[in-house]
């Protein structure tokens, strides 16, 4: 295929053999991007992206494609449909991958307050764990009391406890 400089099978791409297979790849052949075909970008993605970061390659440069759940599950009575549909995936990936650029990373420091609006239950809770974990906390509420729906009870399931 036009602009594939090395295409390798492995049996498991989840593997720290395979991490550093990518990353001895990327220095071999000095690629400048990567293209995966493997299982669920879902759970995977952000690890292949840490790989091919460590290989020395922005995460922005890795194309992943997900011929598990979006070919094999899909055709598995049907081998040859799924080895088709595997071929033209991989094709579009290196096709787009052609055209990714890098991804910049900003740093933007984060004060330690919070707003937090709406004084019911979830307000309240949401409050209370932040201040515990050191945020300044502001807690707006529209009505002249907190509690929000709970403070309409006398009474809570199961334990029949004072609900305020």
């Amino acid at each position: 295929m036009k602009n594939v400089v090395v295409a390798e099978t492995q049996g498991s791409m989840c593997t720290e053999a395979s991490a550093q297979f990518i990353k001895q790849k990327i220095e071999e052949y000095n690629l400048n991007r990567v293209v995966v075909a493997a299982c669920t970008p879902k759970t995977h993605e952000p690890v292949f992206k840490a790989i091919i970061e460590e290989g020395g390659l922005n995460p922005g440069l890795l194309e992943f494609v997900n011929i598990r759940e979006h070919d094999s599950f899909v055709h598995m009575k049907q081998p040859e449909k799924a080895l088709e549909k595997a071929k033209d995936l991989l094709r579009a990936a290196v096709s787009r991958a052609a055209y990714l650029e890098t991804i910049a990373t900003i740093v933007i420091p984060v004060e330690r307050r919070a707003l937090v609006i709406g004084g019911g239950i979830a307000g309240i809770q949401a409050s209370l764990d932040l201040a515990n974990d050191g945020f300044q906390v502001y807690l707006v509420e529209r009505n002249p009391s907190i509690g929000g729906k709970m403070a309409q009870f006398d009474r809570t399931f199961p334990t029949d406890d004072c609900s305020i």
